[in-house]
């Protein structure tokens, strides 16, 4: 596909780079040229800084080039097509974070290709935490854990939009997972999808993630029953809070 950037809108009074489904999903792997070959090391500035602090900056060197990519390879893509669930971390355009989480059968995050997956959005409680994030900060961070075979995590960040099923649907080329995960009718049908531009993916190390044994749960998809939900597990429904309550 070729893929271009539409103008912007405003959503909720907000602006953001809507860019159009047609032209999102890269047909293949762009080449490297020599600059991008020595290009800058990965990283924030603070990592780099206390890294000379530290005296971390021979190990880090070697992680980034021994244990990190700007790309997903093959063992990381079968790694994902396993996983059940996976850590979100977003941002607001000032830079105050939430953390979230999400979880599906097996494989429920999509490979698109080796820079690019998809992850369904469910029904959930209606805070939009994270897209409303993501509509005014690109920038994303996953992290998934192997909790029951290898106790070995990923960290995929990247840049994320959202795509609607219906900009999915049109596309001729969308695969066919995909299309079926739209079309079922059942509570696992995504309202949308968060699109992430893979910019690092590097290995999170098994020495202090613990290895879980997988227990059988009935799980009741896109239920609004609240006892379902987990109720009010922590008591806080009666609290004080220093926001006006406008709704029961």
């Amino acid at each position: 596909m070729d893929w271009n950037d539409s103008p912007q809108r405003i959503i909720g009074g907000l602006r953001r780079l809507k860019r159009k489904v047609t032209n999102r999903i890269l047909p293949s792997p762009p080449t490297q040229t020599e600059a991008e070959r020595k290009s800058p090391l990965p990283g924030s500035t603070g990592e780099h800084l206390l890294q000379k602090q530290y005296g971390t900056d021979k190990r880090a060197l070697a992680f980034y080039n021994h244990q990190m990519m700007d790309r997903l390879n093959d063992v990381m893509i079968d790694y994902i097509a396993r996983q059940e669930m996976v850590f979100l971390s977003t941002s607001d355009g000032n830079g105050e974070c939430d953390s979230s989480f999400r979880a599906g059968p097996p494989g429920f995050v999509r490979i698109i290709n080796d820079r690019q997956l998809m992850y369904p959005e469910y029904r959930g409680n209606g805070v939009m935490a994270s897209l409303g994030n993501i509509v005014e900060n690109p920038h994303i961070g996953m992290l998934f854990i192997d909790f029951f075979q290898t106790a070995v995590g990923l960290h995929v960040n990247g840049k994320a939009s959202i795509l609607e099923n219906s900009e999915l649907l049109i596309q001729p080329d969308l695969p066919d997972v995909i299309r079926e995960d739209i079309l079922t009718e059942d509570g696992r049908k995504p309202e949308r999808w968060v699109l992430v531009d893979v910019e690092e993916a590097y290995i999170h190390c098994s020495k202090h993630i613990p290895l879980l044994r997988k227990l059988d749960r009935e799980i009741d998809w896109g239920t609004d029953d609240a006892a379902k939900k987990g109720g009010d597990h922590f008591q806080v429904k009666n609290e004080s809070r220093p926001w006006k309550n406008t709704h029961s």
